[in-house]
């Protein structure tokens, strides 16, 4: 159940959401995250593991909360300098920190040690995983209300987005995304085990 108590944890966990200047999407985003939260094994997005998916690219530390709050601040600083440089893009900033918040809300299902454990035991009935986060996200963001263009950021900001055309907004956070877990496997942060085997490389 969703409860002012938790609201207020994911306002702390994400303090970025009070960047939003529309009240009313800042409290769409919290309200997405406490219904992701209530609705799986979590009682916190700190407990989520800081993973680009389950046991892959996972932080040597941290939680997901830093990969939230990462994403987010390169995403500004990308749209920014973009929309500076070139103010005919005319790039939504709300819309911008509110994918960002929101891209991978969808974790709190995929991640959930329960549901993994039920698509180990019955892979061939459920698949593994039953529905990946992208998909999960944008099921939560329209459930909770979050509009179409926040929703379309947590379903194509990964693989999926490969099979459409990403907004302008989805497409900042895709690449403030990507260059986070870039960012850390060039660097040697990941568990070297967790890395797929062509870019071991960079952790051996």
């Amino acid at each position: 159940m969703v409860t002012e108590a938790l609201r207020r944890q994911v306002r702390e966990e994400l303090p970025e959401v009070a960047l939003i200047g529309d009240q009313a999407l800042q409290a769409k985003v919290v309200e997405a995250w406490a219904f992701a939260i209530a609705n799986s094994s979590f009682t916190s997005i700190r407990e989520i593991p800081p993973a680009g998916n389950p046991d892959v690219n996972e932080a040597k530390r941290g939680d997901q909360t830093d990969h939230l709050r990462g994403v987010t601040r390169l995403a500004i600083g990308i749209a920014k300098e973009m929309g500076h440089t070139y103010p005919e893009l005319e790039i939504d900033m709300d819309v911008i920190i509110a994918g960002g918040l929101v891209h991978d809300v969808g974790k709190a299902w995929e991640f959930d040690p329960a549901n993994r454990a039920r698509w180990k035991q019955a892979q061939k009935r459920f698949g593994r995983p039953s529905v990946r986060h992208p998909a999960y996200g944008a099921h939560i963001c329209l459930t909770v209300g979050l509009p179409e263009e926040v929703a379309h950021i947590a379903m194509a900001h990964s693989g999926e987005g490969e099979l459409l055309l990403r907004s302008l907004e989805c497409m900042i956070v895709h690449q403030a995304d990507y260059t986070f877990w870039n960012a850390l496997l060039a660097g040697g942060q990941l568990k070297p085990e967790t890395v797929a085997p062509d870019k071991r490389r960079y952790v051996s």
